[in-house]
């Protein structure tokens, strides 16, 4: 199933004409990965449904591979500000929601959907190994079944989900002599062993 390229040159994601948005995950993720991609039509149909008076949110992503990506390069909300929360838990899907009420909409990739799709089918659910499969085929179908794939849903998250850490004041921790958030006790984590480096 291959894309016309006329027919990409037509679309947008997010207001981004799709070359453009393809040249930014490149630029961004390293490459033109499949998920990234398929994340940007995934946001691009959340900020369709949500509605009109959301003005301020934030988003939840249930995958740390490749939709973090696409969420930070199309909307405000970054790791770093803190307005993206990234909760692994295995599910290509994702969340954009009121930062104050929780309510929002959730996308996820509906694996019923994909019949038509095998292109698609077969790169997410690893079929065939990546180098037997041909990217810019697999493009070509992402772009044409664009949200086609996907699944929409009204959601409200729980209230303690909401609740902003404030890390508060600061310490030099007796171990390292670096700072770290008082919140965290007599020393930082990583004199309190949890730290990742031998």
């Amino acid at each position: 199933m291959q894309t016309d390229p006329l027919q990409v040159r037509k679309k947008s994601i997010c207001s981004v004409p799709i070359q453009d948005f393809v040249r930014r995950v490149e630029d961004f993720h390293g490459a033109a990965a499949p998920g990234v991609v398929l994340g940007g039509y995934m946001v691009d149909l959340a900020y369709r449904h949500l509605p009109a008076t959301s003005s301020l949110f934030d988003a939840l992503s249930e995958t740390r591979t490749c939709l973090p990506d696409a969420i930070q390069l199309l909307t405000p909300c970054t790791i770093g500000n803190g307005w993206l929360r990234v909760l692994d838990l295995g599910r290509f899907a994702l969340s954009l929601y009121d930062k104050y009420s929780g309510d929002g909409i959730r996308v996820f990739l509906d694996p019923a959907k994909l019949d038509t799709f095998m292109k698609i089918k077969t790169w997410f659910f690893k079929l065939r190994p990546k180098q037997e499969q041909d990217l810019d085929v697999l493009l070509g179908e992402i772009h044409t079944a664009a949200s086609q794939v996907c699944g929409v849903m009204p959601v409200r998250l729980k209230p303690g989900f909401l609740a902003r850490r404030h890390r508060g004041g600061f310490r030099i921790c007796p171990g390292c002599r670096e700072s770290y958030p008082a919140a965290d006790g007599d020393s930082c984590l990583a004199c309190s062993g949890e730290t990742p480096y031998r």
